[in-house]
């Protein structure tokens, strides 16, 4: 069971990572400012690293909650 909360906690934090991530990418578009790939690229990698720093205390103790009931 142990192995079930740790793929499922990770599978979950990377997928908010990756739309906090997509959403970055987005927000550099619609600003309508003209930025460099690097700042966009560079940013949207920057939010995915922090958003899993963030987002791995979180899901993970909440996780095992669940499938621990």
């Amino acid at each position: 069971m142990n192995n079930k909360i740790a793929r499922v906690s990770a599978l979950i934090y990377t997928a908010l990572s990756l739309g906090f991530s997509a959403i970055f990418i987005a927000a550099t578009y619609l600003t309508g400012n003209d930025y460099p790939p690097v700042a966009r690229w560079g940013g949207s990698i920057w939010v995915f690293v922090l958003a899993l720093i963030i987002a791995m205390p979180v899901v993970i103790p909440y996780i095992k909650k669940r499938y621990e009931k």
